[in-house]
């Protein structure tokens, strides 16, 4: 195998990209992504699902997931829904529903439900306000707790907590570990990539004097 040959990119150099080419390059620098169809709904019960590549933990005690919305003047019925109810699901997608999941991303006018375009079908559970995914192996649901403007660029950050959580019972290991994997879960890449895995390893607590094993 010859020398990989390193390309070097600076600031301004992406400053002066053409916009999609932008935001295509700077969306994949950060790796590989969490990224889950948000159900939710309005007062008037009219149904909203979107795909959400920015969810992150926040905290395990409670457990906390963030997620960031972009600034924009186009209507955020996701970021609306949640700041009117105060409720939301956020349901893995497995590699069955990514097309459909993708085309959620679409800007469809508020009284068009993306459950209904894309076929994929709400599920309501324990008298949760908030629609789950079907079709979805996982599944959160998350009470609004917190939303923080970043007045660097005006993104909106919104801290939610999970209140209730679904799997195929096989997935949790006894050390609470919940293998997602098993449970089919992909993730993504950019904006329009998306990636099965394989564990490459799963390792044990690091100290400082000790050995790290391998727990698989």
């Amino acid at each position: 195998m010859g020398e990989t040959i390193v390309k070097h990119i600076t600031h301004e150099q992406i400053m002066n990209m053409e916009k999609q080419e932008r935001v295509h390059f700077a969306n994949s620098l950060g790796g590989f992504k969490s990224v889950g169809l948000i159900g939710t709904q309005n007062n008037k019960n009219q149904t909203n699902l979107a795909i959400v590549d920015s969810i992150l933990h926040i905290g395990s005690n409670p457990p906390l997931f963030g997620m960031v919305f972009r600034p924009g003047v186009v209507a955020r019925h996701t970021l609306e829904n949640i700041l009117e109810t105060g409720f939301y699901t956020i349901n893995h997608i497995n590699e069955k529903i990514h097309k459909q999941a993708h085309q959620t991303s679409a800007k469809y006018d508020r009284d068009c439900s993306e459950f209904d375009v894309t076929g994929l079908t709400p599920e309501y559970k324990n008298n949760f306000f908030a629609p789950f995914v079907k079709e979805s192996n996982v599944q959160l649901a998350i009470e609004f707790k917190e939303k923080i403007t970043l007045s660097i660029n005006n993104t909106v950050l919104i801290i939610g907590e999970v209140k209730d959580v679904y799997f195929p019972e096989d997935c949790l290991q006894k050390d609470g570990f919940l293998d997602i994997e098993k449970a089919e879960s992909i993730t993504c890449s950019g904006l329009d990539s998306y990636h099965n895995t394989t564990q490459v390893s799963r390792l044990s607590y690091a100290k400082p004097d000790k050995t790290i094993t391998s727990l698989i």
